[in-house]
């Protein structure tokens, strides 16, 4: 991902004049954009388009975005995108069912054009420079390979969707270190990006079924931290 003109966004809303209004937007800032209004045609979208990022309503025709968002962490071209839920929604519930199917983010409507566009600028800025650091982490069974975003488990290759990835990196990084979810919400998700506190509980989670729960143990009334003998 080294300019704009390489990175893709999928825009998916069943509301042509907000396809309309995004597509300008991200197009005048560089990005190749392609849209879709429903979430079954999202999914066959991103499968040839591989958007590294992707701007994700709830209420649509077919299949809600929720749905879609965790049939877009099962297929291997958007397993790693940024998915952001761009969506009139603003329960509590909404949101929290959004994050525990793989999303990164969630905006509430109306759009601010600008400040949706620094925004995702941000999410690439980001993503460029921790791909400058090349790192492979092995502790045990468990491999943890930036390079190639894979994580194994005695030789077995474990998918992780991106932000549970760099849960996991980064507090291998920092072994037997405690960390208080605003810790991990201020170095995961950025200070530009609100979620909340409770997206780290659900991501630690994930995390836990996927590799094992011997490796990120909770610190009572503090955080998490991972354990290394």
């Amino acid at each position: 991902m080294g300019n704009k003109q390489s990175h893709k966004v999928l825009v998916v809303d069943d509301e042509s004049d907000i396809l309309e209004l995004l597509e300008y937007n991200l197009t005048k800032e560089g990005y190749e954009v392609e849209t879709a209004q429903d979430g079954k045609t999202a999914v066959e979208k991103a499968q040839k388009f591989q958007p590294q990022l992707i701007l994700l309503d709830i209420m649509m025709p077919n299949q809600d975005g929720v749905e879609t968002c965790r049939q877009l962490r099962e297929t291997p071209e958007s397993a790693n995108s940024f998915i952001i839920f761009l969506t009139a929604r603003s329960e509590e519930y909404s949101e929290v069912a959004a994050f525990e199917n793989g999303a990164d983010d969630y905006i509430t409507k109306p759009i601010k054009p600008r400040a949706l566009m620094s925004r995702i600028n941000a999410y690439f800025r980001r993503d460029v420079k921790k791909q400058k650091d090349n790192n492979k982490i092995t502790i045990g069974g468990l491999t943890i390979d930036r390079t190639s975003y894979t994580v194994s488990v005695d030789g077995k290759q474990v998918s992780l969707p991106k932000k549970e990835f760099e849960l996991l990196y980064f507090l291998a990084q920092n072994p037997n270190k405690v960390f208080n979810r605003d810790d991990l919400l201020q170095n995961i998700w950025g200070s530009d990006v609100y979620v909340l506190a409770r997206t780290v509980d659900v991501h630690v989670r994930k995390v836990r079924e996927k590799v094992g729960d011997g490796y990120i143990s909770t610190v009572k009334g503090v955080g998490y931290k991972f354990d290394m003998e």
